[in-house]
């Protein structure tokens, strides 16, 4: 039986896979170079190795479908032997988050593939990154990094909703927040949080003005995004979770391309837009809905300024586009 060509969305897949992949992975080597703690470093040291893996398979879909493999970031977009840039405590968190954003990634994947290589190809992935979501957790739990969601007491009876002052988040009628509404305004914070503190960091080692200028803006857009969730947990008396710019040192000293730099900060904003999505449309209070529509639209336009700045620099290598019909005839 011959083998079907993969589809313009498997292939769209794996390119995003390729590009997204390679330059976490980067980061990632850069980080374990300088991680001291030996448990940290033994699961980046496995996050390293299980994406050399998928690199080379990704890059072997591309070449049975005739299609050049994509140039992502590689060794040339790293500089070690530089000055240390994080504590180990967030390079641990950082490799949480961004394994969560894998693992979304993966799973998505894995619902528009129909090829059966490519199904098993995402499969393996999505249970290497759940295998590395557990170990993430159960480091920072261990060593005591981890901030958990607010407990709430639990109900005698299961209940009702009977008022539509419900929804009200803004008049003081309202009511406090729901337990589904807290799944993603918790993600969205550390997300946030994650966000800023990268921003921070990266602004203080590029090289280029334009982008410390984007990384400056970047940084604001984060910080007035995680008040106003914070605030809205405050309002309810609920922990809001730790921040992280502490463990950013001062070095200046660059481990990395701007390219890198600039391409890692539009990735968390544009990756954030599908968490923000999804709390709008768990939020159930008028207060909530407003303030992600506000994040929404806040993060399309950090993400205009970052696809302008990437495209003047010429850093955004272009996806594979459907052919050109009118092009094509014109050229015979």
């Amino acid at each position: 039986m011959k083998k079907s060509a993969l589809t313009s969305s498997e292939i769209g897949s794996l390119w995003a896979e390729y590009i997204n992949g390679t330059a976490t992975h980067t980061v990632n080597k850069y980080m374990y170079s300088i991680i001291e703690d030996k448990e940290i470093k033994e699961i980046f040291h496995l996050a390293i190795k299980t994406f050399d893996q998928q690199k080379k398979a990704i890059g072997d879909f591309f070449k049975e479908e005739g299609f050049p493999v994509p140039i992502g970031f590689t060794d040339s977009d790293l500089y070690l032997g530089k000055q240390r840039l994080f504590s180990d405590a967030f390079c641990l968190n950082f490799l949480h988050i961004m394994t969560i954003h894998g693992i979304l990634g993966h799973n998505t994947a894995l619902c528009i593939s129909v090829s059966k290589d490519l199904r098993n190809f995402y499969d393996s992935s999505s249970q290497a990154g759940n295998k590395m979501y557990h170990k993430t957790i159960d480091l920072l739990l261990e060593k005591g990094l981890f901030q958990r969601d607010p407990l709430y007491y639990a109900y005698e009876h299961p209940g009702f909703v009977t008022n539509k002052d419900f929804t009200d988040g803004f008049f003081g009628k309202g009511r406090t927040l729901a337990a589904t509404e807290i799944i993603s305004l918790s993600l969205n914070l550390k997300k946030s949080i994650m966000a800023k503190t990268l921003s921070i960091a990266f602004s203080q080692i590029a090289g280029s003005k334009e982008v410390r200028k984007f990384l400056t803006e970047s940084e604001k857009t984060a910080d007035g995004q995680i008040k106003a969730l914070a605030k809205i947990l405050q309002a309810d008396n609920l922990p809001v979770p730790k921040s992280l710019e502490t463990e950013v040192t001062t070095s200046t000293e660059s481990p990395f391309s701007d390219k890198l730099i600039l391409y890692h900060m539009g990735f968390l904003f544009q990756a954030a837009q599908n968490y923000h999505g999804a709390g709008l449309a768990s939020a159930m209070r008028t207060d909530l809905v407003a303030t992600y529509e506000k994040t929404i639209l806040q993060n399309l336009l950090v993400t205009k300024n970052w696809f302008d700045l990437m495209v003047e620099n010429k850093w955004l290598e272009q996806p594979p586009l459907a052919p050109n019909r009118s092009e094509i005839a014109k050229s015979k």
